[in-house]
């Protein structure tokens, strides 16, 4: 099954078990997620086995039905981190395509999508956040140091790295190029 991508395979896994965890938390029978999502029961039955490579808009309605995040469906049971999520959701038929839900966090408000370039030796200092704000960032290339308080953590490029933004923090490029990475910040 899936030899030609076992990081997929592990992720139909996780599906397969969350989905037949979830629907049996939720006290509702295959045919009832049936009804509720408008995926067909026979799907249904051949994604809780792990056999059917689902498309993301099913598994949509399916965690809508089940009335639960899409990351829900996806990540490892067993992640120490339900908020670092890092799993792929997609591959595409031509090797190298894909889709990974690296993260979810919860807004009340919204969500500001940044694009951020350092020139080397450059430096970002934002003020503190307000109380439940928290930042996500992606490095395309470069090397982010992030400054928390008086801890530097080092991002490289295809990393990311969450954190609570109410504390002093601060955006860094100690390289010797250009550092790229986009900032989401949840409020």
């Amino acid at each position: 099954m899936h030899k030609e991508n076992p990081q997929r395979a592990s992720v139909l896994q996780h599906v397969s078990q969350n989905v037949r965890r979830l629907r049996r938390a939720a006290d509702m029978s295959q045919t009832a997620l049936s009804e509720k999502s408008g995926v067909s029961r026979r799907m249904l039955v051949a994604i809780e086995a792990g056999e059917k490579n689902v498309s993301l808009s099913t598994l949509d309605r399916v965690a809508e039905a089940l009335d639960v995040a899409f990351s829900d469906l996806i990540q490892a049971p067993d992640a120490p981190d339900h908020s670092r999520i890092n799993e792929l959701a997609w591959a595409g038929d031509i090797p190298g395509s894909k889709a990974v839900l690296l993260a979810r966090a919860h807004a009340r408000r919204e969500v500001e999508l940044w694009e951020m370039r350092l020139e080397p030796g450059d430096c970002y200092s934002p003020e503190p956040d307000p109380e439940g704000w928290s930042v996500q960032l992606f490095v395309f290339e470069g090397h982010l140091t992030l400054v928390l308080d008086d801890q530097e953590k080092h991002v490289a490029a295809g990393e990311f790295y969450m954190f609570a933004s109410r504390q002093a923090h601060a955006y860094r490029n100690d390289g010797d190029v250009a550092l790229r990475f986009v900032r989401n910040v949840v409020i």
